[in-house]
């Protein structure tokens, strides 16, 4: 279950700003399920857990299966809202270090049980960046491994990845002669580039549907197939976001509709900034995902707040003094994991560290020790933060927290007056950048 709690946010507005919030609240969600606001099209990902389609998880999981069965490598390219969600249920639900399965803590290993990385190929993502080392270094290192890719774009021109699917598809040529099964294509349902090289090259392929962004994308094929060929139980995944939608879907005032409210009061009263604050590193990808999906959501006529992620307890002692007595336009969301009893602190007999006090308390308990003198502190220094906290790092967490903040961040843009669905602002680089690379106009 995940369980959210404001206590630390709401003494800083005024009762009546808040409940007035509330209940605009209200309406923006009522739009929002009877689909009469702006983007109403847009609304596919709520269809998709009111709906569920279990033989498509089931067409998924047969395709991950055949790739896990034949690939030491998959490669996954694809950008934004195609790469994030992956990445962020893989790195959620992957061991750090491959080799330390089988070797681990009771704790890890119950953690990954379903996970079986040792059998499991490697997943490496290109097509989200330009770095022309990275591609040198990946195809230097696809020598000699059977691999397969995964290519996740609605058009097949978005120049990032589009760039990387042509190295890799002519690296795959000169290696394979079977390069039409290496190839899964995630794209349009009838057209667009990557549609047509997928017909015409005879490539797998499953579709994105036409009523869903990319940010909301991650419970589609574009984010259950990767997570699938690294093991994750993408079922668990799905249904703790169907749960989630029932949850919300059953109470007006719910937890989601609660957090989109006090995040738009906040901004009203001066807080423009809202830090994503974790304590664990498997939650890196996850507030990177957070980060587009607000940002794109939000981010639209000079207004909405600004999210930003911080890893904690490594950044507090980078930017822990400016969150502490910098300027106080930012507010802080923490997502927490409730800790477990794994690597327990060892006892010294010298205790020249001074540390013998924690012996037999676990990194994870002293981690959740963190978690609470930094938020009392930060209260203290005029930051309001909330925490949503998950009581497991388990799939069906990580689904209900994907529908959570999908949900709210719907409602958030509504109550900022804009559509949360559209992105019109990403087109503006892309055109620059395509007059700087002397594209045709065509």
């Amino acid at each position: 279950m995940i369980h959210f709690d404001d206590k630390r946010a709401v003494g800083f507005l005024k009762q009546q700003d808040l409940d007035q919030t509330l209940t605009r609240g209200l309406a923006a969600q009522r739009a929002l399920g009877n689909g009469t606001g702006a983007g109403a099209e847009w609304l596919g990902w709520r269809n998709l857990v009111s709906e569920p389609n279990d033989a498509l998880l089931e067409q998924i999981q047969r395709v991950a299966d055949r790739l896990r069965h034949e690939a030491d490598i998959i490669v996954v390219v694809g950008i934004g809202g195609s790469y994030l969600g992956a990445r962020a249920l893989l790195r959620a639900r992957t061991p750090y270090f491959r080799q330390a399965v089988g070797t681990a803590h009771d704790d890890a290993e119950s953690l990954f049980e379903k996970n079986t990385p040792s059998s499991s190929p490697e997943i490496l993502f290109a097509g989200h960046h330009m770095s022309g080392a990275y591609m040198t270094d990946l195809l230097d290192y696809l020598n000699g491994k059977s691999v397969y890719l995964i290519v996740i774009s609605k058009s097949g021109t978005t120049l990032e990845p589009a760039i990387a699917f042509r190295f890799l598809r002519q690296w795959l040529k000169s290696h394979f002669e079977d390069v039409h099964k290496r190839i899964v294509v995630i794209t349009d349902s009838k057209k667009g580039a990557l549609f047509s090289l997928a017909s015409s090259s005879g490539y797998e392929r499953f579709v994105i549907p036409d009523d869903v962004g990319g940010r909301f994308s991650v419970l589609t094929p574009v984010g259950l197939l990767p997570a699938a060929c690294g093991g994750i139980d993408i079922r668990s995944v799905f249904y703790g976001a169907v749960a989630e939608f029932n949850d919300l879907n059953n109470l007006e005032e719910n937890d989601s509709h609660r957090y989109a409210c006090l995040r738009h009061t906040l901004l009203k009263t001066g807080y423009e900034t809202e830090v994503l604050a974790h304590f664990e590193p498997r939650l890196d990808y996850f507030a990177s995902w957070f980060q587009q999906l607000f940002g794109e959501s939000e981010g639209k006529n000079h207004g909405g707040i600004f999210p930003v992620v911080a890893a904690y307890s490594t950044d507090l002692h980078s930017l822990g003094q400016y969150l502490q007595d910098g300027r106080r336009t930012l507010f802080e969301t923490f997502l927490l994991i409730d800790p477990s009893h794994g690597a327990e602190i060892p006892s010294d007999s010298e205790n020249r560290d001074g540390l013998n006090y924690l012996a037999g308390r676990s990194l994870d308990v002293i981690n959740a020790k963190a978690y609470e003198g930094t938020s009392r502190a930060h209260e203290a220094g005029g930051v309001p933060n909330m925490t949503l906290r998950m009581d497991s790092l388990s799939e069906e967490n990580l689904g209900r927290c994907i529908y959570f903040f999908e949900h709210a961040a719907s409602i958030g843009g509504y109550l900022a007056g804009v559509n949360p669905f559209d992105q019109p602002g990403v087109e503006a680089y892309k055109k620059e950048m395509f007059v700087a690379l002397g594209r045709d106009a065509a």
